[in-house]
């Protein structure tokens, strides 16, 4: 059996396909199958070492990038996504995979393209809560369509409804689950007070680190701050901690990383009281596995037209509040911090809301479904 993922460019279309290879793992060993072969089709892959690390050969088809704003770039992007198209029929033809798993965005347009006119079955999955362009378009083709927020189903034609299937967000092994013991050695907290950890992603995210770092003054009198600053920013961040806490009896209170690997991750939710984050859905999905409350300050709609209806989506279902860009400040930061913590009785109402949002089995049950179709798929 042959499966190829496509869908890419960001760590939120990439992530999800190597969840559901875990879970595919799990379930050839389980029921001693043989281990189908797995292709990542596109343009350069997120994270290249972890194709390598689960034996998935990558196949490179360009593909070019529509912006929702006037820019010259999308003249030309259209055309490399002609080229891509034109690259991909040959390439899906000689490589024919049973079947198809894609998590959208501009990266997947060119192989499904050629999916669909090779008639290869596609399953769907969509993060986020306003489903993106490249997945409304090929939710006309495809055999069935997973989605991650109860919303997102009503952006798809009435007449697809029947195929679709709310499951969650696909999160790898690695970061589900917190670690409760050991953190605040591991990560030199202060055992005396609570813990508030803050994420800006991967590339961190240049307001709110400015924000907090305005605020760290007063936030260290009362707690432990874990800063995950970026690595591009993280020189930065350090620097402008040290001046602000130089006289600061509480300065060891704060602790900057560039990015957080698996375990300090791990070790960070689990020492952890509040998370404040940025709401990409995979990010929302992984605070919601480890059940805790948090504050989502979703990038404006005119830069990212899903984190605003990501992290509204998640607040509805109470796992979260949401402060907007707009209204961010660092006396409207630490109000709600303090808000959060001075109230237990409401952070285990938002833990226990989050739990149930999370849906942790969403990678496995993906997995059974390309397997199924891959199986009815092959040739006898």
């Amino acid at each position: 059996m042959k499966i190829a993922f496509v869908g890419g460019g960001t760590g939120g279309h990439f992530y999800p396909h190597i969840a559901v290879t875990e879970a595919i793992e799990a379930i050839t060993e389980e029921k001693r199958l043989l281990m189908p072969n797995l292709y990542y089709m596109g343009p350069s892959p997120f994270d290249p070492q972890t194709l390598i690390e689960h034996a998935i050969e990558y196949i490179p088809i360009p593909a070019g990038k529509l912006r929702r704003y006037g820019s010259i770039l999308n003249i030309i992007d259209s055309f490399v996504a002609l080229i891509g198209v034109l690259r991909a029929i040959p390439a899906v033809y000689s490589l024919y995979p049973d079947v198809f798993f894609s998590t959208g965005g501009y990266a997947a347009f060119p192989p499904l393209a050629a999916a669909k006119l090779l008639r290869i079955p596609v399953v769907l999955y969509d993060a986020d809560a306003k489903p993106g362009r490249v997945s409304l378009w090929s939710a006309r083709f495809a055999e069935r369509i997973a989605v991650a927020h109860p919303e997102a189903s009503l952006e798809f034609p009435l007449k697809l409804r029947s195929k679709i299937a709310r499951v969650g967000h696909p999160v790898r092994q690695e970061i589900l689950g917190v670690l409760k013991e050991g953190g605040y050695e591991f990560l030199h907290l202060d055992a005396a007070v609570p813990t508030i950890l803050v994420m800006g992603g991967s590339q961190g995210a240049r307001t709110i680190n400015e924000t907090l770092l305005d605020a760290l003054a007063e936030l260290v009198t009362r707690y432990n701050v874990i800063h995950q600053t970026g690595a591009a920013n993280l020189n930065e961040c350090s620097g402008i901690a040290s001046v602000i806490l130089r006289d600061s009896p509480h300065k060891e209170r704060y602790r900057a990383y560039g990015l957080l690997n698996a375990l300090a991750l791990r070790m960070a939710a689990g020492a952890s009281n509040v998370v404040i984050a940025r709401a990409g859905s995979g990010t929302i999905f992984e605070i919601a596995a480890w059940g805790k409350p948090s504050i989502l300050i979703p990038i404006p709609s005119d830069v990212s037209h899903d984190q605003i209806q990501n992290a509204f989506s998640y607040a509805r279902a109470g796992g979260a509040s949401v402060v907007e860009q707009a209204n961010l400040s660092p006396h409207v930061l630490i109000a709600e911090i303090d808000r959060l913590m001075s109230s237990d009785a409401l952070r285990r109402t938002m833990a226990e809301a989050a739990a149930h949002f999370a849906q942790p089995d969403a990678a496995r049950k993906i997995a059974e479904t390309l397997l199924e179709i891959g199986i009815s798929h092959e040739p006898t």
